[in-house]
């Protein structure tokens, strides 16, 4: 059985690396193409810097797929998994705080093996095509204090997660389940306030005018905007963005300065108006009653596995402790989500188009969006030509070109 398990493992990363060079592919085929609706607002010499973006990006990726695939399987099927585990044991007594240990170790292991890869990232890759505005002092102030926030939310949800396991055998994956989920909608509201401004730092819009007409339009959605904030993006990245967030009726709005320095008045309300379209509309609430949904099976299931006998025999051991059982159990959840994974997209995908329609509606210019995505686009050197099969196995937002066709005229794009 171990043998079948890395050799599915081994087809799933195979399926991953042929999608990225289908695309790859179909993109060089392409590259010189301008789609008509960008003539005008896209060159030649843009698409091309769009191109060997993408190509950097693909061969970065294949780069990480295949180092976190030997590191997968060394782990799980080369005997890691197995020495890790006596180790753990040896070192610490205690089911909880042995279990503690164990998920810490492999949390800070993790962001050790992952800190190369996000250096080359961002000063290679990010910096060769012009995105990159990241210090090395910054990067490595980011990197420890994201590393110190997962580690003590690690310790957190471990330590509650087999305290409950400790205490209710046969009930505890419905209180974890419980917990946990608490604990994912307190994190939404503590979050924007206590994780974003260790690393953003955030002041409120200036812009009166643009402030007023913000207001207005979340006013039309039934949307109390509490606060309106402008975030330093660009002291790591030229990317630009904007989001929502809080739960609720109020809502904090928070735009990041790149965006603010490319977009018209009108391209930024369509932005917005595209994000209040997920709250009006219900995608939010929607997609958090279907992860409760799923975690609530997930827990259930993991409960099920958990009790198995033969779990460790799974990977070739013959006997495992119940934090290693979990490590298991999430190789195989990885395992039978992959065929999943299209489907997700796909309902991302239609929430999106869903959303570009009320901003439309609710602006009345649906020519703002398009052009917002257009400049979006050009500004991010995103790939105006992904094949069909990636987008639709990746893809959480329809490919730009298609939003762009339904949005905005040949002629008003060649304006953009």
């Amino acid at each position: 059985m171990a043998l079948l398990l890395a050799v599915a493992y081994c087809v799933i990363v195979g399926i991953r690396l042929g999608l990225t060079l289908l695309n790859v592919r179909h993109l060089r085929r392409h590259e010189t193409v301008i789609p008509p609706e960008l003539a005008g607002s896209v060159d030649t010499v843009t698409l091309q810097k769009a191109s060997r973006y993408t190509q950097d990006r693909a061969r970065f990726g294949v780069v990480t797929t295949l180092a976190s695939a030997v590191v997968v399987l060394a782990f799980l099927f080369g005997g890691g998994l197995a020495l890790y585990d006596a180790w753990v044991r040896e070192v610490v007594s205690g089911f909880v705080l042995q279990g503690v240990v164990f998920f810490v170790g492999l949390a800070l292991l993790g962001a050790v093996l992952e800190l190369p890869l996000s250096a080359y990232s961002t000063f290679r890759i990010e910096a060769r095509h012009g995105f990159n505005r990241t210090t090395p002092g910054l990067f490595v102030g980011d990197w420890l204090k994201s590393t110190l926030i997962g580690a003590v939310l690690v310790v957190l949800l471990s330590a509650g997660g087999l305290a409950l396991v400790r205490a209710a055998p046969q009930t505890w994956w419905l209180l974890a389940w419980m917990g946990f989920s608490a604990f994912g909608v307190f994190m939404m509201y503590v979050a924007p306030y206590v994780i974003e401004p260790l690393f953003f730092q955030m002041k409120p819009l200036g812009a009166e005018d643009l402030k007023a007409d913000v207001e207005r339009l979340a006013a039309r959605c039934g949307v109390r905007v509490g606060r309106i904030l402008e975030m330093d993006a660009s002291r790591r990245s030229s990317h630009s963005n904007a989001y929502f967030t809080g739960l609720g009726r109020v809502k904090r709005v928070v735009l990041f300065d790149t965006l603010l320095e490319r977009m018209t008045r009108a391209e930024v309300l369509a932005v917005l108006a595209h994000e209040l379209g997920h709250w009006k509309l219900g995608h939010v609430t929607k997609s958090l009653v279907l992860s409760a949904l799923l975690s609530l099976a997930g827990f259930y299931l993991a409960h099920e596995l958990l009790a198995f006998d033969a779990l460790p025999g799974l990977v070739g051991l013959a006997e495992a402790s119940f934090p290693a059982r979990v490590v298991i159990v999430g190789f195989l959840f990885s395992l039978a989500g992959f065929p999943l994974q299209p489907l997700f997209a796909y309902r991302s995908r239609t929430h999106e188009w869903q959303a570009d329609r009320f901003a439309s509606e609710l602006t009345s210019r649906p020519a703002d969006l398009g052009s917002a995505l257009v400049k979006l686009a050009r500004d991010n050197l995103s790939n105006l030509h992904p094949h069909p099969l990636y987008a639709a196995f990746y893809y959480s937002h329809p490919p730009m070109i298609e939003r762009v066709r339904r949005l905005l005229p040949p002629a008003a794009a060649e304006r953009s």
